[in-house]
């Protein structure tokens, strides 16, 4: 019996538009699952989020927004970016986010969901940066060394 099991190596632009999709639905449900959490709703129609420590106005939207826009984004760049804009997006992107779930627990008190969904989402953050950051240039021939 051949052991022998050669695995393909998936290429690095497809991997990066599938983690940024795993993220994207985590990050969408993560906030889809918390206004359901009691008291929540309330609090956003009194105009307050983070355990009333964020009052929610026109440019706390905006802000938002944005912040949401980008993991969107990502999955774009870096399907069509070349490799290294591509590359420095995700390294970029994904420590901004990871900062910025990281920032999010002290925003109130989070639930046991929310500190799971951070936990999945910090993880996928994690493997876009570690795979953006040992990326390496796929036009560039390397040559291989013979030893004697």
């Amino acid at each position: 019996m051949n052991t022998n099991v050669k695995f393909a190596k998936m290429d690095t632009k497809v991997l990066m538009v599938l983690l940024w999709v795993f993220y994207s639905f985590n990050y969408i449900y993560c906030d889809v699952l918390s206004s359901l959490e009691p008291g929540v709703l309330a609090e956003h129609m009194s105009g307050y989020t983070g355990g009333g420590t964020v009052k929610i106005t026109d440019g706390f939207l905006l802000g938002t927004a944005t912040l949401f826009e980008i993991p969107f984004l990502m999955i774009a760049l870096s399907w069509v970016l070349k490799y290294r804009a591509n590359r420095w997006a995700n390294i970029i992107a994904g420590t901004v986010f990871i900062a910025a779930q990281f920032g999010s627990l002290f925003l109130g008190t989070p639930s046991p969901a929310y500190i799971f969904y951070t936990t999945v989402e910090v993880a996928a953050l994690l493997l876009i940066v570690w795979n953006a950051w040992r990326w390496r240039n796929p036009e560039v021939q390397t040559i291989p060394s013979f030893k004697n």
